[in-house]
């Protein structure tokens, strides 16, 4: 069984589509293992988006993720991590088909609804950079 993390990002909780979006996951046979809401501070934001931080379009990607609190998950079952990808779509909710979260649910690259780990390394750095422990079900 694999596990990933997800981050129901702030246009999720805005636009009230949390529970169509984890019903979602839930119908494809996902189990949540944790679930919490937590506002994302500067440290957090430039730690989960290292990869961006010193480019022109960080700011904004941080002010969008700290606009609100999210709600972060832990999803495990068979494939999760690309079969939440599957399930999602492409990251820009243009491009994105309907019948995926994104396509059907998202507005522009940014307010895509939701983040998924994107490989088995990142979903359990990211796992553990957004739980402990003690958080996690089994």
């Amino acid at each position: 069984m694999q596990k990933t993390l997800i981050l129901l990002k702030p246009d999720c909780l805005d636009n009230k589509v949390v529970g169509q979006v984890i019903g979602r996951f839930e119908e494809n046979g996902y189990v949540i293992k944790a679930s919490k809401m937590l506002q994302l501070d500067d440290a957090l934001l430039r730690e989960h988006y290292a990869h961006v931080a010193d480019l022109p379009f960080f700011p904004e990607i941080a002010a969008f993720m700290s606009s609100r609190p999210v709600m972060a998950l832990i999803l495990e079952g068979n494939d999760v991590i690309q079969g939440i990808r599957d399930l999602l779509g492409p990251t820009d909710s243009h491009a994105a088909p309907a019948g995926t979260i994104r396509g059907d649910l998202g507005t522009d690259r940014m307010k895509n609804v939701v983040h998924a780990s994107d490989s088995e390394e990142s979903a359990l750095a990211e796992i553990d950079r957004f739980f402990n422990s003690e958080e996690v079900f089994s």
